[in-house]
């Protein structure tokens, strides 16, 4: 059987990972979308932030071995 840890780290893996999917054309055309743009990323990157706070806090990263 398959540990429910790998499919949460696997789901963590994925939200993180699509982060970038985001930031990739941000970062292309950033002098374009001016000052509006940086606002919203930020945003975007502190609601990430907090979420990863969130799951570390909860216990969500840490790996435990069955023995």
């Amino acid at each position: 059987t398959i540990s429910v840890q790998f499919y949460l780290i696997a789901l963590l893996f994925i939200l993180f990972d699509v982060e970038i999917i985001f930031m990739f054309p941000w970062a292309i055309d950033f002098k374009a979308l001016g000052w509006f743009g940086f606002v919203e990323m930020v945003l975007f990157i502190l609601l990430l932030a907090i979420g990863f706070v969130y799951a570390w806090k909860k216990g969500a990263l840490e790996w435990h071995s069955i023995k």
